[in-house]
């Protein structure tokens, strides 16, 4: 039987369109359990590539006759041997195109909605590491926000609907993954922002990101309104757009809310934290739709792929906006962190400017889920 190559893209439609299969993951136990391709109809069965180089036979009744099968591993080529075994034994299967690393690194672009005047709004969505990004195009223009280190993407993504890259926002310094902010800025001679007081040791020029200086895009009402709202880190910024959406960064998730931990300084922050949260936000229109920078399990995805929820329906159902006792909230906070993200510390430094490792260290600084929220 033949052995044909499933793409991200396609896993990234399964997973969306909640579609039943199987996944035969053959990476180390320990990998598995920490990080693997997730949907709310997939089936897994872990079994190390290891355990299967006498041969398939002994596994073969714990897989599926009636669903499509993909064998995944880290990068690709364990799980074609094993892919190759499963067809010598009459099955038929697929294997996931560049692994996991590949699966790490795939962004499908929904589009969220329509601003003013032929305006759009554009979230990126990370499947493989819960990350949003999003992209505001109007008039011809667009601004980035949260953009990933996958910046081909992006620039592609503006070439194709005909819109340049004016403007490009990271709401926080982030530590869980790599920002391609400062690199899509420099390839398209747009303004790059960061809040000034996440930005003391960066080691490059940038626009400060500021409560009061708002932004246009292009030649329509479109405005992107700064809203200084610390916690999750001491600069982190969140947006106003169009008066319809509120891009909440990491402070505030569909299912959660941000860890203030990520510099060491949780203690410190907690208190920000809830300010942001019970003050400052409860100040704005529960019409608002809240568009987060992560996502934090599959199940927030919306039928159509995008993470949105109204800020009103947030503060009624999620449980870390309705701690009305301040000593619980805290305990909250800084006693139910998960563990830290992977290479945290050396993806920080690298969104200041103060190393610069190759492509495959970028990889692996990355591997892995992201963690930026109380659990």
């Amino acid at each position: 039987m033949p052995v044909n190559p499933i793409t991200t893209k396609e896993i990234a439609q399964k997973v969306i369109n909640k579609e039943a299969f199987f996944i035969l993951d053959v990476r180390n136990e320990d990998a598995f359990s920490d990080w693997k391709v997730e949907g709310e109809n997939i089936t897994y069965l872990n079994i190390p590539y290891f355990d299967l180089l006498d041969g398939v036979e002994e596994i073969l009744e714990q897989l599926p006759q009636d669903q499509d099968i993909v064998v995944v591993c880290a990068k690709e080529g364990s799980s074609i041997m094993v892919a190759d075994m499963l067809s010598d034994e009459g099955r038929t299967v697929s294997y996931l195109k560049g692994g996991m690393k590949a699966w790490s690194e795939h962004l499908e672009p929904v589009k969220v909605g329509n601003l003013k005047e032929g305006g759009e709004l554009y979230q990126f969505v990370r499947l493989g590491k819960g990350c949003l990004s999003y992209m505001i195009v109007s008039d011809g223009e667009a601004a980035l926000i949260d953009a990933t280190r996958m910046t081909d993407v992006y620039l592609d993504f503006a070439e194709e609907i005909g819109a340049t890259i004016k403007h490009v926002f990271d709401t926080h310094l982030h530590a869980d993954h790599i920002s391609g902010g400062r690199k899509i800025a420099e390839a398209t001679n747009a303004m790059y922002w960061l809040p000034p007081k996440d930005a003391q040791e960066v080691a490059f020029n940038y626009q400060p990101l500021e409560e009061g200086r708002d932004i246009n895009i292009g030649n329509t009402t479109i405005i992107i309104q700064p809203l200084y709202s610390p916690g999750h880190t001491i600069g982190s910024t969140s947006f106003i757009v169009d008066d319809a959406y509120l891009l909440s960064g990491d402070i505030l998730f569909i299912d959660s809310i941000g860890r203030p931990d990520l510099a060491g300084l949780a203690e410190d922050w907690v208190g920000d934290l809830r300010k942001t949260l019970y003050t400052r936000y409860k100040e704005l229109s529960d019409e608002l739709v809240v568009l987060p920078a992560h996502f934090m399990i599959i199940e927030e995805l919306n039928d159509d792929g995008s993470v949105s929820e109204k800020l009103g329906t947030l503060f009624a159902k999620n449980h870390g906006l309705n701690i009305e006792n301040e000593a619980e909230f805290r305990k909250l906070v800084t006693g139910n962190l998960p563990p830290q993200p992977n290479a945290y510390q050396e993806i920080r430094e690298m969104n200041m400017g103060k190393i610069n490792p190759d492509e495959e260290q970028q990889r692996e600084m990355e591997i892995g889920p992201n963690r930026c929220a109380v659990r």
